[in-house]
């Protein structure tokens, strides 16, 4: 506690968890007065060198006084923060707040000197960088803009934080000492050191949990059976190579091994160091078995264990007390209530899963928040025949169960860089982190394809696989996940089919598709589904149902040395008394053919014809080895003789039907695109006219008078204008008379509009009035209103001058609290709302996000000249919405906007009503310093 003389209360807010360099874990979090102990604890752990390096001169021991100096802080001018695990203190940081000439001094002085002390045994891993984020957010929060420290030249190591930590900085060097100076409003490239530094450490921690070098099931039962003794057996008999242990309490002492694997009683009787540890007891005994795991230095938990979140408001307190107490020894959990994990590789080959057999190894990486779900992708990746063919198998696997810790952006941050996965398949429920996961998704999504099914999408996802809520639609959250280069599919049987695609053929340089097969009625099936997903299918070719291997390999050799072909669908009916060798041989011929065009993809589309399916993946030597009793009876056949193709091979999926191959072909055609364009980002224009400053002040003079309020006409207006944006003058007519003098003021032809909340936009119901081009028809259509809708206080009529002709849009931004600011765009009127009809794009918008979202709303061909009409000024409406992007980015306290209707004329366009909301933005968890999410 602190004391009393202390000017503010203890800032929980500043704790965090952290995960370093080397994938453990560590607590930051202030220093108080309880601290001392620790403190003085931690400063005996130090070695001599770098107490001098801290001190400057040699100092073994801290006085009293020092002691107190470093424990007493008033969390404003005077801070320290320590990084623990384990309790203890491993590493400490503290500003001090200078004047002028170097000396101690209060707000507003805004200098600092800063100092960091850590521990010899936890240096190099990345502790210091973790401290340096954290203190500069904190000193940033209390009016500090500057930290100045002072370095001895051979500190190289603690030169090297601060130098590498990318704030802008000076650096000079006198008496002997280098002085360094952190300006520290963030930047692009500190910005950029600090994802890439979390990229690094979050991969490296879901690396130490894939690729343990030793294993340790905790809750092996003794009797063959039971949860943890099958894992046991999975790691053994799917030829884990590392150190293998069995642990229960309930062994007899004199019990040294369980069926070849050294048996122990406890963690804390292995010798050796446990990398890894499976806990498969009640949830109850699960705090025990992690304290022995942290005192014995395991690296992570991989807890099958249920009874926590998804059985009630009990289990989720468990769950959070599981976190905490794991953190606390450096520790990252899988889990819990989880399938398991696998990694295929052949120096690992681990299946530390409840899967009885470990899976084909192969280039997907599989993740999924649902055991049940992980199982029926690992099952349908494996199957052969009755389906999609099994060309691939996977690389990692990985089931989160409850999520508690680590997440979905923890293994998109593993697999970004894993030289072992080239597709990764997503299954979600709910995304805890939205904004991270769109920017971890775009950034993986450049390198390799990502494939996401979203799971409880209309209704609430199972107890325990809940994450942070998002006001946001379904359709919505979807095309912000495609504007991030996402592959999204509805079922689960899609992502496999994308899967396999993806996993070992090229991405198709275009939409041109070629079709050639043994049956015509296959083929137009084939080219119908193409123009369905927006494809541009040439004829089919139809061989005829005489056609021989041969045929197929020079009819498929042609189609793929046209230039007029970007990929092929080969459609194939099984001949009358077809062979499995036959089979073998139109593989081997579709992929001999195929490996002429090695950038062009080709896909399979076969008709009960199982073998097909069997022998392009056998030919390259693939087969799960599936017992045959478990192929659906309809496509079993004789073991087709396998032909062995190099290990590099072009592996041929094939589709059951149709509408599955070329949905999928359509994905990838799209995917292809978006990598296309990523390549070229695009930019967020700069204009002259655009006065941020002043529309800040008129902001925070606002939000002064009210905290949360929608602005008037007169307010929006000038809001809006400081941006560039200008709305059509509208003046409001409570009577007749009122709206005669608003239509001298702004000369005829005019509209007479009812702006109540019911009639609003809505000129479907006739509260509109337009063209009137004198006072008569002014008087007429106020008195045809007021009897028709009521009385002028129920509709609320204004008087706008006419605009020029043009097509009527909508444009708008909310800010969601979990994926952010979002700007959408559709065209005005019930029709587009009946269809939501709706683009969205994540803020900030550059220009080529302006132009891809005015264009991809299906009714965008209105804008373009659609049957005969003169096309509209797009790029007025594009720049329209790079200002809006431009104000709700600059001012997060504009938190919606709604442009309606914006006319879109041949040349420019009018803004005929606008509003504004403003209200304190919300808290931004993605700007600030690397951490852990608080579960």
């Amino acid at each position: 506690m602190q004391t009393p003389s202390d000017r503010h209360d203890y800032p929980a807010h500043w704790e965090a968890d952290v995960v370093l360099r080397d994938g453990g874990t560590a607590r930051i979090r202030p220093i108080t007065v309880d601290d001392a102990e620790r403190l003085v604890h931690f400063y005996e752990q130090v070695s001599d060198e770098s107490k001098y390096y801290r001190f400057f001169a040699p100092y073994p021991r801290l006085s009293a006084k020092d002691v107190h100096r470093f424990t007493h802080h008033d969390f404003v001018d005077r801070v320290g923060l320590a990084a623990t695990v384990g309790g203890e203190f491993i590493a400490t940081v503290r500003y001090d707040r200078t004047g002028p000439e170097g000396l101690p001094a209060a707000a507003p002085s805004d200098e600092a000197e800063v100092a960091f002390l850590v521990q010899d045994a936890h240096q190099g891993r990345g502790v210091a960088s973790a401290l340096l984020e954290h203190i500069a957010a904190v000193a940033r929060e209390r009016g500090i803009r500057r930290f100045a420290a002072e370095v001895l030249p051979a500190n190289t190591k603690m030169i090297k934080v601060f130098t590498d930590a990318g704030y802008q900085q000076k650096r000079h060097f006198e008496d002997g000492v280098v002085r360094l100076e952190l300006d520290l409003e963030p930047t692009d490239r500190s910005l950029a050191v600090q994802r890439a530094r979390e990229q690094r450490a979050e991969a490296r921690s879901v690396q130490r949990l894939l690729a343990p070098g030793s294993v340790a099931v905790i809750g092996t039962g003794r009797a063959p059976g039971g949860v943890g003794r099958s894992i046991l057996d999975n790691l053994r008999d799917g030829g884990y190579p590392g150190r293998l242990y069995a642990v229960n309490k309930a062994f007899p002492e004199e019990q040294r091994e369980l069926d070849g694997v050294p048996a122990r009683r406890s963690v804390r009787d292995i010798a050796e160091p446990v990398d890894l540890a499976v806990v498969a007891v009640p949830a109850e005994r699960v705090p025990e078995v992690v304290a022995e795991c942290g005192e014995h230095g395991v690296q992570g938990l991989v807890v099958i264990s249920s009874g926590y979140a998804e059985s009630g408001p009990e289990g989720r307190e468990r769950q959070r007390e599981l976190v905490r107490q794991a953190r606390s020894y450096g520790m990252r959990i899988i889990g819990p209530n989880t399938f398991g994990i696998v990694n295929t590789s052949p120096e690992v080959r681990l299946n530390a899963s409840l899967a009885p057999e470990m899976p084909r190894p192969g280039r997907i990486g599989l993740f999924a928040q649902s055991g049940a779900i992980g199982i029926a992708l690992l099952s349908r990746l494996d199957r052969r025949g009755g389906g999609v063919t099994g060309v691939t198998g996977v690389s990692t696997f990985v089931s989160s169960g409850n999520r508690a810790d680590v997440s979905g952006n923890d293994v998109l941050q593993y697999w970004y860089d894993d030289p072992d996965t080239d597709v990764a398949l997503m299954y979600l429920e709910t995304i805890r982190n939205p904004r991270k996961f769109n920017r971890l998704a775009r950034r993986t999504a450049a390198v390799k394809p990502l494939v996401v099914v979203q799971g409880a999408r209309y209704g609430g996802a199972p107890q325990g696989h809940t994450g942070r809520a998002t006001r946001l639609p379904h359709a919505t959250v979807s095309a912000l996940l495609r504007q991030a280069g996402v592959i999204r599919v509805d079922t689960i049987t899609e992502l496999v089919d994308a899967g396999l695609l993806l996993a070992r053929q090229p991405l198709p340089p275009g939409p041109r598709v070629a079709i050639l097969g043994n049956s015509e009625s296959l083929g137009l099936l084939t080219y119908d589904a193409c123009l369905a997903e927006g494809l541009h299918p040439l004829p089919p070719l139809d061989l005829t149902t005489a056609a021989s291997p041969e045929d197929f390999h020079r009819a498929l050799t042609t189609a793929l040395a046209d230039d007029a072909c970007d990929a092929v669908v080969v459609t194939v009916i099984p001949a009358v008394g077809e062979s499995p060798a036959g089979d073998a041989a139109l593989a081997e011929a579709l992929r001999s053919a195929a490996a002429t065009a090695p950038a062009k993809p080709v896909l399979v589309v076969h008709v009960e014809m199982g073998g097909i399916a069997t022998a392009l993946s056998a030919a390259a030597g693939t087969s799960p080895g599936m017992p045959r009793s478990e192929l659906p009876t309809a496509v079993q056949a004789p073991p087709a003789p396998a032909v062995q193709a190099p290990e590099d091979a072009r592996l041929i999926p094939a589709y059951p039907a149709a509408e599955r191959a070329v949905r999928v072909l359509a994905e990838a055609v799209r995917y292809a695109q978006w990598r296309r364009d990523a390549a070229e980002p695009g930019r967020v224009p700069e204009y002259d006219d655009i006065d941020e400053k002043d529309a800040a002040g008129l902001i925070r003079g606002l939000l002064e008078r009210n905290q949360g309020l929608t602005l008037g006409a007169e307010e929006t207006c000038g809001l809006l204008a400081r941006y560039g944006i200008q709305v059509h003058r509208a003046l409001p007519a409570p009577a007749p008379e009122a709206a005669v003098a608003a239509a001298r003021t702004l000369g005829y032809p005019v509209a007479l509009k009812a702006t109540a909340p019911h009639l609003r936009h809505r000129a479907d119901l006739g509260g509109v009035r337009l063209d009137l081009a004198d006072e008569e028809q002014l008087r007429r259509a106020y008195t045809e209103l007021t009897e028709l809708f009521g009385p002028p206080e129920a509709l609320l009529p204004v008087v706008q001058g006419m605009a020029p002709r043009g097509v009527d849009t909508v444009v708008r931004t909310v800010i969601d609290p979990a994926a952010g600011a979002v700007l959408s765009f559709g065209l005005a009127g019930a029709a587009s709302q009946l269809l939501d009809d709706t683009a969205h794009r994540l803020i900030p918008v550059t220009d080529r996000d302006a132009a891809s979202l005015v264009r991809s709303i299906r009714t965008a061909p209105l804008l373009f000249g659609w049957r005969g009409s003169d096309p509209v000024d797009t790029p007025a409406l594009e720049e329209l919405l790079l200002r809006v992007s431009r104000l709700v980015d600059d001012h997060p306290e504009v938190v919606a906007v709604t442009l309606e209707p914006v006319v879109v004329a041949p040349h420019g366009l009018s803004v005929l009503g606008a509003t504004v909301r403003l209200a304190p933005p919300p808290a931004r968890d993605d700007l600030g310093p690397r951490t852990l999410p608080v579960y």
